[in-house]
């Protein structure tokens, strides 16, 4: 989570500007929305949080139907942003109507807000570059968006994008569309820095017609570094495998630069050439190591700046921010080609900025990007040399990250950070292919300066009978090598060791489009094809695009880096990332190299057996994150196709446990001591939550540990978590839910105490996903998710939220959420102060995790409702439905909804063991879904009746290797005989049942390749 010292939102937006937004859009939205519940009285929400959640039959009915996919059109469409770049290759939108925007590839790292700012004001679609496709016909030019088109729908099924254009004016309709090629268990094809735009013109008329589909890109080539003396060139390729547009840039030796004059360095102790307004800058610039140490180091090459926080009277933060004042230079007369400057604060454009004024206007303005830390911008004023001019830095902004810091001013000529152009974080090149016979039109090849636009063109001309169609395939890619992150330096970008420019990333495509076009779609139709809920299979997906999105990051050397959201907290932060579970299910090498290279690797403490859970960031110990990274472990040798993995890393698996038996110094099995967890301080006493991961971790020690042939350890584990099922549920059940025991040495510090909180039983959630059965009792464990039910989901956050204000919001007055923690029994034991806010909030991934744990447990209403409760809250009306926020944009944690599918199937995997099974908890008896295993994947389907059963495994892609299969039958089927076959041919096997839980043993290992399947009948 957020490790900002900002538990109440200090630096976002705040409570009454969220209210405000969200009054002025709730009577609309409801109207366009399904009601969920209600109606409501004011005494319904006496306890803040309903007993009866009065849901409405139909939407109840809705969670469980097959429904329709669902297509956004009209004002739908305006907040849509789906990922469609490759794995940790940047990121790129495919907007409502076609149009792609946020490009977010030219290794510009950005902070998205750890406040989460985009839930409450979503992001506006926008682009730094010219580029779009459009369709000419009948001698006029129809722009693929809404502006070509009066009709234009959009269906998301991640990873394709389809929008649909329809014109009455207009002989054809167009089908686009676009991806990134995904293929599960394929992870470098699915990380390719490309996307596929591939169009189909289908002829509605009578008559024949001629059209032409034409794709623009601008060359977008140090984009950010357009003051740099260089030279953009596009240049056309032609070969056997289509035509690409190739937009690069090389460097151009500059004119020879006079000496730098310096205008300002706030080497003085009053601000003498400046009139001074307002109070925020105080009487003179403020030595740097005076300012307030949480603002860290300001940066700069000066021993003085000029900073409206630091300045400013106020004794806390947010009186600082909220003091005004403006500073107004003298007038000089602009000679040199650039103004040169430190500049640091908020992001609050025309609000608190520095701005060049010439003949009374502001000519160029520039504001610091949310970080107190400077960096060093340019005004190019070549064309405004001879002109009179001032500068004035203006503090109007109040509120969060209402200041800014200022440095050296200098004239120059030559702009700051000029920098090595081949080293650039934006250098590199981007281009569009044309795959396939050479294109009917093409551009010219031209050059330019990098401050000039350049932009490029390719055609595909199409002659359409009556009623037929034709497909046109542009291809985008891009390759940009030079990444750098905080604090790890040049680590490139993992894409760069596979090609050497974007023209050879096009041509790999080319050469493998057939298969990479197929396999995309082939997942997409097998996830789709399926009985459960079309919201549910989008909404337990659509997460997976936060693979494709900025947050994550494949480097040079092949590692997996990732921060919590986009831009915010960095080091793949382990008490996050252990509740993903889609990147492991669908690129399990990706997780197993991460485990192996970072967490057992540069992360790991041989003498300590301490995973930092922020790898080489935080080297200190997370409860959670340990737990959490044991259990993903077992996970990971899971999805492996043999033991190797585990045998490799079993030495230090086991090490991890010290640490955790270090806090259970009793082997009762319950944790004490400071217990750090992803709530970002330490909890003390006895942490229901905590020591549950610690039981189910135990469970998968015993397991590995007897796999890997450590039966004394193994038998170790297996006697601390059967002391710890008792004596947790002994010590932590009130009756109702499990709770939080004070440490008297600690009562002050932070906890949830008798409060109802949301990841209670977490450890329970993880055994069932990892196969490892109950670490406590079922009926308690019911009863709590029953009592989070009960007393923590709530069809309307809003009374909640006024009775409860710190925190962030990420759910609004009018929207249903299941909220962090309830405090049925009253708050008495409360601790309100630091990161206490976070209680009050409602965060997609913990919800997640509750919610299929409610549906591995058979409360498939209630899972189901929290779930859809989400879902409702991203409908493209309200934000974008692909970016789950927390901790800043597309958040990682929100990966957890991919459990609630496994839990819909109640699925089960252990490659090495050769091992498979499914216990569906939606429509048993008619029930079909995807699957994923260590090596291929498919659909698993089954039919129930009195009469016998039907179970079949259909491979879609590599190969299946099975020695036992676990089914689930109902209680109305008796005993009966099995029969077996795999690849169409009969496979002795014997069947062993345990209530309804039915064990096929296969008497010879069965292997199925892609087009195969496997078939269990019972008669």
């Amino acid at each position: 989570m957020n490790r900002e010292e900002d538990p109440e939102n200090k630096h976002g937006m705040d409570r009454r500007g969220f209210l405000r937004l969200a009054g002025a859009s709730s009577v609309f939205l409801a109207t366009r929305l399904p009601v969920m519940a209600g109606p409501f009285e004011t005494t319904d929400f006496t306890q803040l949080i309903p007993a009866d959640k009065k849901l409405h039959p139909d939407w109840v009915k809705s969670l469980f139907a097959r429904g329709t996919p669902e297509v956004w059109r009209d004002d739908e469409l305006s907040k849509i942003g789906m990922p469609v770049g490759g794995i940790g290759a940047g990121q790129i939108y495919l907007g409502g109507d076609g149009r792609l925007w946020h490009w977010d590839i030219f290794n510009e790292v950005a902070n998205s807000g750890g406040g989460g700012p985009h839930y409450a004001e979503p992001l506006k679609p926008s682009s730094p570059l010219e580029q779009g496709f459009a369709l000419q016909i009948g001698g006029q030019t129809h722009a693929l968006d809404r502006n070509g088109f009066s009709e234009v729908t959009f269906r998301g099924e991640y990873p394709i994008g389809v929008v649909e254009y329809k014109d009455a004016a207009l002989p054809v309709t167009v089908r686009l569309e676009a991806f990134s090629p995904f293929i599960p268990l394929a992870t470098d094809d699915s990380s390719l820095p490309a996307t596929i735009m591939q169009f189909t013109v289908r002829n509605t008329s009578s008559a024949a017609v001629e059209a032409m589909v034409i794709g623009r890109l601008e060359n977008a080539v140090c984009l950010n570094n357009r003051l740099q003396f260089g030279t953009r060139r596009n240049r056309i390729h032609r070969g056997s495998d289509g035509t690409f547009l190739e937009c690069s840039a090389e460097r151009n030796p500059g004119a020879a630069a006079r000496p730098d004059v310096v205008f300002e360095d706030w080497s003085k102790e009053t601000y003498e050439g400046w009139t001074v307004e307002g109070a925020a800058f105080g009487s003179g610039p403020v030595k740097r190591p005076a300012m307030p140490a949480y603002q860290g180091d300001v940066g700069g090459d000066t021993e003085q700046v000029a900073n409206s926080h630091a300045s400013a009277p106020g004794a806390d933060v947010a009186a600082k921010d909220n003091a005004t004042g403006k500073l107004t230079s003298r007038r000089f007369m602009i000679e040199r080609n650039f103004i040169n400057f430190w500049i640091g604060g908020g992001h609050r454009k025309g609000e608190a900025a520095l701005n060049l004024v010439v003949n009374g206007k502001t000519a160029l303005s520039e504001t610091g990007r949310d970080s107190n830390r400077m960096i060093q911008r340019s005004f190019d004023v070549r064309g405004l040399r001879g002109k009179e001019a001032f500068i004035e830095i203006v503090d109007a902004a109040t509120g969060g990250w209402g200041n800014i810091g200022v440095g050296k001013i200098s004239f120059s000529d030559r702009p700051a950070n000029l920098g090595v152009l081949e080293e650039l974080p934006d250098f590199g090149t981007l281009g569009l292919a044309l795959p396939g016979a050479p294109a009917e039109h093409a551009s010219a090849d031209e050059t330019a300066t990098l401050g000039q636009t350049l932009v490029g063109e390719l055609g595909r001309k199409l002659q359409l009978e009556p009623g037929q169609s034709a497909t046109v395939i542009f291809v985008l890619t891009w390759h940009f090598p030079n990444l750098e992150l905080n604090r790890l330096g040049k680590v490139g970008r993992h894409y760069a060791s596979r090609f050497g420019s974007a023209l050879a990333v096009a041509r790999y495509v080319a050469q493998h489009q057939g298969r990479l076009i197929a396999q995309t779609r082939l997942w997409r139709d097998t996830w789709h094809d399926s009985t459960l809920p079309c919201w549910f299979l989008d909404r337990t997906l659509l997460n997976t695009c936060i693979l494709a999105t900025s947050t994550c990051f494949r480097l040079w050397d092949g590692r997996f880096y990732a921060w919590e959201g986009v831009g915010c907290c960095e080091g793949t932060c382990a008490h996050v990332w252990h509740y993903a579970h889609a990147p492991a299910r669908l690129f399990p090498a990706l997780e197993r190299d991460t485990r192996e290279r970072v967490d057992f690797g540069l992360a790991f403490d041989p003498a300590t057996g301490v995973i930092g859970f922020r790898a080489e960031f935080d080297r200190q110990l997370a409860v959670d994150a340990q737990a959490g990274t044991i259990l993903r472990a077992y996970r990971e040798h899971q999805m492996s196709a043999d033991d190797s993995f585990l045998r490799r890393n079993w030495p230090r698996i086991k090490k991890a446990f010290d640490p955790l038996f270090k806090l259970d110094g009793n082997d009762d099995g319950v944790l004490e001591g400071p217990q750090m967890n992803t709530l970002d301080q330490p909890w003390f006493g006895k942490v229901a939550w905590l020591s549950s991961l610690y039981l189910a971790a135990l469970r998968a020690g015993e397991a590995m540990g007897r796999e890997a042939g450590d039966n004394e350890f193994a038998r170790k584990a297996a006697a601390i978590a059967e002391a710890g099922g008792r004596n947790l549920d002994e010590k932590l059940f009130n009756g109702e839910y499990y709770i939080q025991v004070h440490d008297p040495a600690h009562v002050k510090s932070v906890g949830s105490y008798e409060g109802c909180e949301i990841d209670q039983v977490f450890g329970q959630s993880w055994a069932f996903q990892v196969g490892l059965g109950r670490v406590l009792p079922e009926a308690h464990v019911k009863s709590a998710l029953a009592s989070l039910w009960k007393y923590n989901f709530t069809p309307d956050v809003g009374p909640f939220r006024k009775a409860n204000k710190p925190g962030r919001w990420y759910a609004m007055a009018g929207e249903g959420g299941l909220i962090m923690c309830g405090w049925p029994r009253g708050s008495a034991s409360r601790v309100q102060q630091g990161f206490d806010s976070y209680f009050n909030e409602c965060m997609t991934g913990f919800e997640y995790q509750a919610a299929g744990h409610m549906i591995w447990e058979g409360m498939a209403l209630e899972g189901l409702a929290v779930a859809r409760a989400i879902h409702d809250r991203y409908h493209p009306l309200r934000r974008n439905p692909w970016n789950e926020i927390e901790c800043g944009d597309h958040y990682a944690r929100a990966m957890a909804s991919y459990g609630l599918f496994t839990a819909a199937c109640g699925f089960e995997y252990h490659g090495p063991k050769g091992h498979i099974g499914f216990a569906p908890r939606l429509t048993p008896e008619n029930f079909k879904a995807a699957f994923t295993s260590a090596e291929g994947w498919g659909a698993f389907s089954q039919k129930l009746d009195a009469q016998g059963a039907k179970f079949e495994i259909a491979l879609k892609h590599g190969r299946l290797r099975l020695k036992t299969i676990a089914l689930a039958v109902n209680d109305q089927m008796k005993s009966a005989q099995i029969s077996v076959s795999a690849a169409g041919k009969s496979v002795p096997a014997t069947m062993a049942r345990e209530g309804n839980r039915l064990m096929v043993t296969l008497g010879e290992e069965a292997v199925i390749e892609a087009g195969q399947g496997i078939e269990v009948a019972m008669a």
